[in-house]
């Protein structure tokens, strides 16, 4: 298995175009639970091109009724990223400062339960929650400050590389 970079900038352009809008190949989710992983697992997709089908466990979508839990579950694709040791998008739990555009944030707004999926779209020089700017469905924005949530918990996963 090798791994490549994952590419930043096509990740932020996907999310910047379909921030407001759909994107035809992918079901909405927004009116059965929400749409912010689904956005999400295609921003990284985007910036990867690489899916795992492993049933149960890898990340992939093929249709709506074809497709992992990680790809619109907000605790699965969390799941999935850090504990990926085969063939995708792979990372880590982190501190804020060494978030990147192209990251996730989770957001719990009752401080146990981590219940939505923003993707990170630009930082500070030194990332902090009060320069962070994402992109998300479900509550749909682009360039909306980080800090503007009225959350209680956040956690943020740094993409790694791809392995293929």
């Amino acid at each position: 298995m090798r791994i490549k970079d994952y590419n930043r900038n096509k990740a932020v352009s996907y999310a910047h175009r379909w921030a407001f809008d759909r994107n035809p190949a992918y079901y909405d989710f927004t009116a059965i639970g929400g749409d912010c992983t689904n956005f999400a697992s295609q921003v990284i997709y985007a910036g990867s091109g690489v899916m795992n089908p492993t049933p149960n466990t890898g990340w992939y979508y093929y249709g709506i009724n074809r497709r992992s839990p990680s790809w619109t579950g907000v605790l699965y694709i969390y799941n999935f990223l850090v504990k990926n040791e085969g063939i995708g998008p792979f990372g880590e739990e982190t501190d804020v400062s060494n978030i990147e555009p192209g990251d996730i944030v989770q957001i719990s707004f009752d401080g146990i339960t981590f219940a939505h999926t923003p993707v990170i779209v630009h930082t500070g020089e030194v990332p902090t929650v009060n320069n962070i700017l994402i992109a998300a469905h479900t509550f749909n924005a682009d360039n909306r400050p980080l800090s503007s949530y009225q959350y209680k918990k956040l956690r943020f996963v740094h993409i790694k590389g791809v392995r293929y």
